[in-house]
């Protein structure tokens, strides 16, 4: 990870679980972390902790609604402003609704595309064009995916959600072809983790339901940390190296 201490990554829906430990991470490594997210309380929280540990890194809070593509274009104008541009872009953000494809509502559909697809794209073209007119040819781009982005369960309420995963997979690969035929040496990743221990489920699953627990339960899952090493891991790869996907989950998990 040397070669990015004091260069710029932005990680997106940094204010909690797999998003707050992979800006962390990142800051310990000595790289400037633009954490956006809706609310940006946690995440100055978070800065503070960093700070007050001697992290060499730097963790910069910006609020951001990622499901607006006007702010997105902002929060990269204020990146270019303040810190000339992105260096590493970890699209971390995420949602799901339990909108089944038969009775499901529109407006939660669109909200996760907006978020899980849209938001992303838009998020990997603005950081490609910041690395372009820098002449960054060593950047990277990583993409939160999901062991649903490579298979279907037989659960009426992820299906949709799943679909905008199997979409962050055909998006990364052909991310990398389009920096391929760009003639860059700018990297494209996924990283596919399975049942995490985050706040996402219970958002997911009803925060008036203790459903989460009784999930956990069943057998360990992934911790947030454990996606971030991942990250790291991706990061740390030699420049020639591309690796395309890393899939990971519980050893225990059956699906």
């Amino acid at each position: 990870m040397d070669r990015w201490r004091g260069r710029v990554a932005l990680v997106t829906g940094a204010s909690v679980g797999i998003g707050a430990a992979i800006a962390k991470e990142l800051v310990r490594s000595g790289m400037k972390v633009v954490g956006c997210a809706r609310s940006v309380e946690k995440i100055q929280k978070l800065a503070a902790e960093c700070q007050a540990a001697g992290y060499s890194g730097q963790l910069v809070p910006f609020k951001c609604d990622l499901s607006k593509t006007e702010e997105i274009e902002s929060m990269f104008a204020s990146i270019k402003a303040q810190h000339k541009g992105v260096d590493v872009c970890i699209n971390n953000a995420g949602l799901a609704h339990p909108d089944p494809l038969l009775s499901g509502k529109t407006s939660g559909w669109k909200n996760m595309l907006d978020v899980n697809v849209l938001a992303l794209s838009v998020c990997t073209r603005e950081a490609y064009q910041s690395m372009k007119e820098r002449n960054i040819d060593d950047g990277h781009i990583i993409n939160l995916n999901s062991m649903s982005g490579h298979r279907i369960l037989p659960k009426s309420d992820i299906h949709f959600y799943t679909a905008t995963k199997y979409a962050v997979t055909a998006l990364t690969e052909g991310l990398r072809q389009e920096l391929r035929e760009a003639n860059t040496h700018i990297r494209a990743t996924c990283v596919s983790p399975g049942l995490v221990r985050t706040e996402f489920n219970s958002r997911f699953l009803g925060e008036t339901q203790d459903k989460s627990a009784v999930l956990y339960s069943q057998y360990k899952p992934l911790e947030a940390v454990d996606v971030a090493d991942a990250v790291v891991y991706v990061l740390s790869a030699p420049p020639h190296v591309q690796i395309g996907d890393v899939q990971m989950r519980s050893v225990e998990q059956m699906t």
